[in-house]
């Protein structure tokens, strides 16, 4: 049961005394612990200028239930991936009854699962590639036959790339099926959609600037978005205004559709010559480290670091203790 009652009207803080004491969750034990030091880091920091009470957290070093002794009022999630992203640390906030950032335990847990969230974006209306399921080494020549090469190979619930293969020759199948096994049980082979790659931030109700990404590598995995200095992105992104409108309309349709919250970030690849817009991903707990996207398009959009940590932070007042 939760302790806590969801009020959606947003509400702006005028001083940081409002926030009171704020958790910066970070770290955790997923595979994203690195990211999330650092994000968590960066976070604090911003928190810390202006004036919030603010103090790390790692749930990965220390029990959550620690967060109601030492008396927090509310968590800014950082923490990425597993256990972060897919509404474990959501439900035991919610349990705990301390408001936090971002979207609740429904909508962590289905954008968690790429498979799950493809579903239910193709069911209301989102262009998708097509996908295979593969449950077992037997269905990788029917995922050949019915999404064919080059396709991707990817755990349905890892973020920031980790586990995921492009495939380009049906030899580097079996490798590419082991890779992506290894990190999580379930795994899905998705049609490459050769063209530009597009991400597409939201914060509140608000899509920001779309960004085009150009990956210094095959395409952009862990290394190209975290590591990586030649890796390029584009904001503005250089679409037409009718396309620039019709991609962030789909930001937000997806976020709507998934009953996502706060913010976010939404990917997209555009197909070369048909121009049409297909959906990759949602990302609840995007990174905010210094090659991250969501930091970069609210610059774009007046919106400086400090001030974005800031209205994140005002997320939380969506939630509130139960009396």
């Amino acid at each position: 049961m939760s302790r806590l009652v969801v009020r959606r009207e947003p509400r702006q803080a005028v001083t940081p005394a409002e926030f009171g004491k704020v958790a910066v969750l970070m770290g955790g034990d997923s595979t994203e612990r690195e990211i999330s030091l650092i994000s968590g880091k960066a976070v604090l920091a911003a928190l810390e200028r202006r004036g919030v009470d603010a103090h790390a957290f790692d749930p990965g070093e220390r029990p959550v239930a620690d967060l109601v002794r030492e008396g927090f009022d509310r968590a800014w999630n950082t923490l990425h991936g597993p256990g972060g992203e897919d509404g474990l640390i959501q439900g035991a906030l919610e349990w705990l009854g301390v408001p936090y950032t971002g979207s609740g335990v429904l909508a962590s847990a289905l954008t968690m699962d790429k498979l799950k969230t493809k579903r239910v974006l193709v069911g209301a209306g989102l262009l998708a590639p097509e996908y295979a399921v593969l449950a077992s080494e037997a269905d990788l020549p029917s995922a050949l036959e019915r999404v064919g090469l080059p396709m991707m190979v990817k755990p349905s619930s890892q973020g920031s790339s980790v586990g995921i293969t492009k495939v380009k020759t049906a030899a580097e199948l079996p490798r590419a099926y082991a890779e992506a096994r290894a990190v999580d049980p379930v795994v899905f082979a998705e049609r490459f959609v050769a063209g530009p790659e597009y991400t597409v931030g939201v914060l509140g109700e608000r899509a920001l600037p779309s960004i085009r990404i150009e990956p210094a590598t095959e395409f952009y995995d862990y290394e190209a978005k975290y590591f990586r200095d030649d890796t390029r992105y584009h904001c503005p992104s250089g679409l037409p205004e009718s396309a620039e409108d019709e991609l962030r309309a789909a930001a937000l349709a997806a976020f709507r559709a998934t009953d996502c919250h706060g913010w976010g970030r939404v990917d997209f690849m555009r197909e070369a010559g048909s121009g049409r817009f297909y959906f990759i991903e949602i990302n609840t707990t995007p990174g905010m480290t210094d090659h991250s996207l969501v930091p970069m398009a609210a610059r774009r959009a007046g919106i400086d670091f400090e001030t974005l940590v800031w209205r994140v932070l005002e997320t939380s007042f969506a939630r509130e203790r139960k009396p």
